[in-house]
């Protein structure tokens, strides 16, 4: 039944948002057209639902075959590789909206775990991507509200691979604890705290929302 009924409001709250944030789309498309590298969407091979790949949908922020410059999948505050308008959609989160049209298709839900890169995918054992991935990627998500911070984090480090690395145990975990205790109520106030962590990014919230998550340990 939580299945259907999350697919159900997948649809609706997509459908909707496609309507409602159409004043922001439109402009910045023709902002993109007009910049940079005249690139709207970006489109790139993620790991979803029961491990199988699919290409998510963003808008576009870095320079062309940025993938294969720099540090590759891993992206840090300031990174060359990402356009002036590029670091105002990612810092504001707009870059992830065309998501939206991989829920209308099915292939990402509003809530779930993160999206990873297969390079990233593979961190995890075979169980944890097995757990994890039990439930369709999301826009949004406890990994997504817990490491919100990631790029600062990655920056600060002396050994940006090496602590990507290092937080892979910890955000397995926290994936884990999400499919373990999926259902709309928790569903609901991930929806509810994303919400809010636009208006405060800063906030402390995760633990007083959600119980038995694991604690987070410093990097």
């Amino acid at each position: 039944m939580y299945i259907v009924f999350k697919r159900f409001t997948d649809i609706i709250i997509a459908s909707a948002a496609l309507i409602l944030l159409s004043p922001i789309f439109i402009p910045v498309m023709i902002i993109l057209l007009l910049t940079g590298e005249h690139e709207v969407f970006y489109l790139q091979q993620r790991i979803g639902f029961k491990g199988r790949s699919f290409p998510i949908l963003k808008f576009a922020t870095m320079v062309k075959n940025s993938p294969n410059m720099g540090m590759g999948e891993i992206t840090l505050r300031n990174d060359p590789r990402v356009t002036p308008f590029g670091k105002f959609l990612r810092k504001t989160k707009i870059n992830e909206l065309p998501q939206i049209l991989n829920v209308l298709k099915g292939e990402m839900s509003i809530v779930g775990p993160r999206p990873l890169m297969e390079v990233s995918y593979r961190l995890y054992n075979t169980e944890q991507q097995q757990t994890i991935y039990s439930r369709k990627p999301g826009i949004t998500g406890i990994g997504s509200l817990i490491f919100r911070d990631e790029e600062k984090i990655l920056s600060a480090s002396s050994d940006p691979r090496e602590t990507y690395k290092l937080i892979y145990p910890y955000k397995a975990a926290v994936e884990v604890w999400y499919a373990q205790n999926a259902n709309t109520k928790n569903d609901l106030l991930i929806i509810l705290l994303t919400a809010i962590t636009i208006i405060f990014p800063e906030n402390k919230l995760i633990n007083s929302f959600f119980k038995g998550i694991p604690q987070r340990p410093k990097f």
